[in-house]
């Protein structure tokens, strides 16, 4: 290739590379804006569709009608990144993937292995792929623990942006206090835009915050084995996209013997696609285009169809699985659902698992739900928590109310708004004032005028119901130092009662409430009756 022409192709795959960081920050700071705007910004209605990112994934769409065994409609949105794929190749991973833009900045911090290009585990990805694929067609949804956005915003949620709310506070809450005058002039300015627009109405703590942490930092500790390792190596939503870009219209023409014993491309490959013989893999190329760019003689070329004849080997024969280990992987996946109907928690109810106002019955929620986050974030009340085992293995990360850190706004309709799958129904403000998702009652050995004959009021007087559903019957009792005393013992109305739980995170008892809800009466199942003895309906 004469020197003028070399440079001219280098020049044009130089802009391309250009164009997909741009395309890469591009999508990453629409990814945060959308993920800011998840929280809640004082309106009961959300002004983007902050949930569009798991809406265009593939393999979350796929897993998640299979286990609903139905077709999703919030999830077609992902057939337009398949056809994509069947045009452009696994453009989605190097030009899109919010998640695979943080790796590759991510290099710039961690030090990352770059003798060895080989992809170290080749077939994992598509063997949890399957796996994944054949267990949600026997209803056992695993894609949650898998997926890369919603590891991703799982780990924001529950990690990062908490994080970094308390660290804002405490920052500017030392330099308000303690900092000259005229450095407040400075941060005042910028906490008071923080506050009006990348940070949360109020800090959110959550229950399985240190496995959230370990999980997403894990993904980045791992660059240092190996570039884009949770790319190459682990991403079911990278392998379905390398089965479908194998067959895509433009393809990637590899090196040949005028290579001599130069392996630029292979150790500059982010995604480990060029092999020994330099022949590219499509089904590993995220068209990141640094072979194009850095390759000395410009073998490297992309185009329609093959642009010319690739050297045997070309397609890496590590990326395929072979029969033994595909009916292994579909094995594993018929499996997982059996051992999981032997836990003793498939026969058994937890009270303590609320589910939010609007969850579709437990056996489709599970089947839907994709272990986002994104209820926990946008609900106002910190009432939302992750569930580990109340739920079973397949229960791990799904939403649970958790009502002695919060409570769910009675006037909030949020939760339904944000859950990209329809796991959460949407509901209508007045649909929302009659869901029972739980029943209250009294701990009669530990609330006041119970226990002890010492008036309280609290749980009657933020009960949110029009008719209250805690209401109060006169009695005398013995108080501690002996004496009769009149006092106002409260009871609930269960037909009343929607189990809002706000009368648990008020009650001003220290440890655990007076007041406790569970889920009985919950309108998704209409046979969970409460017991008659309502002095301790759960034991």
């Amino acid at each position: 290739m004469s020197g003028g022409r070399s440079l001219e192709k280098k020049s044009r795959y130089q802009v391309l590379q250009w164009l997909r960081r741009i395309s890469q920050l591009g999508f990453l700071g629409a990814f945060c804006f959308l993920f800011v705007n998840t929280d809640y910004r004082g309106s009961d209605e959300l002004e983007y569709a902050v949930n569009i990112v798991f809406r265009l994934d593939p393999f979350l769409a796929a897993i998640t009608m299979l286990a609903a065994q139905t077709v999703i409609a919030l999830m077609l949105p992902a057939l337009g990144v398949v056809l994509l794929t069947l045009i452009f190749g696994r453009w989605f991973c190097g030009w899109f993937c919010p998640l695979g833009t943080l790796l590759d900045g991510c290099r710039h911090i961690v030090p990352t292995d770059t003798k060895g290009y080989h992809t170290l585990y080749p077939r994992l990805g598509r063997l949890l792929l399957i796996t994944a694929l054949v267990a949600a067609l026997f209803g056992f949804h695993i894609a949650g623990y898998l997926d890369p956005f919603s590891l991703l915003v799982r780990g924001l949620v529950q990690t990062v942006y908490p994080a970094f709310h308390g660290v804002s506070q405490e920052f500017f809450g030392f330099t308000y206090a303690s900092a000259p005058e005229f450095v407040n002039t400075v941060t005042e300015p910028i906490y008071t835009w923080m506050k009006d627009s990348i940070l949360p109405g109020d800090r959110k703590f959550f229950e399985l915050v240190y496995v959230s942490f370990v999980v997403l930092i894990l993904i980045f500790l791992l660059e240092i084995t190996q570039k884009r390792f949770f790319c190459r190596n682990i991403c079911p939503l990278g392998a379905m996209l390398g089965v479908v870009s194998g067959r895509s219209i433009i393809k990637t023409r590899g090196g040949s013997k005028a290579c001599g014993k130069c392996r630029v491309c292979a150790r500059v490959c982010r995604m480990g696609a060029i092999d020994d013989n330099r022949g590219v893999a499509m089904s590993s190329c995220n068209l990141c285009m640094e072979c194009a760019v850095k390759c000395p003689r410009q073998i490297i070329s992309f185009g329609v169809g093959r642009t010319g004849s690739e050297p045997a080997g070309s397609v890496p024969a590590t990326i395929h699985l072979g029969r033994r280990r595909f009916l292994a992987a579909a094995a594993v996946g018929v499996l997982l659902p059996v051992v999981k109907n032997t836990n003793v928690l498939a026969k058994q109810d937890v009270p303590s698992l609320i589910r939010p106002p609007g969850a579709l019955p437990e056996k489709q929620f599970l089947g839907r739900c994709v272990r986002c986050g994104e209820c926990m974030q946008v609900c106002i009340g910190n009432a939302l928590q992750p569930t580990l085992l109340e739920a079973g293995f397949d229960g791990i990360f799904t939403p649970k109310l958790a009502a002695r850190t919060g409570y769910c706004e009675f006037n909030c309709t949020l939760c339904g708004q944000v859950c990209p799958t329809g796991a959460i129904n949407r509901l209508a403000l007045a649909e929302k004032h009659e869901v029972k998702i739980g029943n209250a009652w009294f701990d009669k050995d530990r609330c006041l005028p119970w226990a002890k004959g010492i008036p309280c009021m609290v749980c009657e007087e933020h009960c949110p119901t029009p008719q209250k559903a805690i209401r109060f019957q006169p009695a005398q009792v013995t108080n501690a130092a002996g004496e009769l005393v009149a006092v106002k013992q409260p009871y609930v109305v269960d037909e009343l009662c929607i189990g809002c739980g706000i009368c648990e995170y008020k009650c001003p008892l220290p440890g655990r409430s007076a007041i406790i809800v569970t889920n009985g009466n919950e309108d998704r199942d209409p046979g969970k009756k409460l017991p008659q003895s309502a002095a301790q309906p759960y034991g």
